[in-house]
């Protein structure tokens, strides 16, 4: 079974719309036969992990380049285009050779 990471625009977006997001992509991609990884850290997650550290955005996109490294396929949300993580995310994708799956 191909492991997938879900990469999505989250700036200016509260948890509720994040999670829905993420429901949909996890279904669909469930149902195409994928695992999905979790990538999606809490502020709760974040407050109890980011002890001393200054850039929490950065911080998270490394984490999420961390899960990525588990994975065969990174699914990109509808927007990623317009979101700095995302764009980070898709040109590591793309250098280190895992499957582009766009919505």
């Amino acid at each position: 079974m191909k492991k997938v990471m879900i990469s999505q625009p989250m700036s200016g977006l509260n948890d509720a719309a994040i999670k829905e997001t993420r429901r949909k992509a996890t279904e669909k991609l469930r149902k195409e036969g994928y695992e999905v990884a979790d990538s999606y850290f809490t502020e709760e997650w974040i407050g109890l992990n980011a002890g001393g550290v200054k850039n929490k955005p950065l911080w998270c996109l490394a984490k999420s380049l961390e899960v990525m490294s588990h994975c065969d396929t990174v699914y990109f949300c509808n927007g990623w285009l317009e979101a700095r993580g995302c764009r980070i995310e898709h040109e590591a994708a793309v250098a280190y050779g895992l499957e582009i799956y766009e919505e």
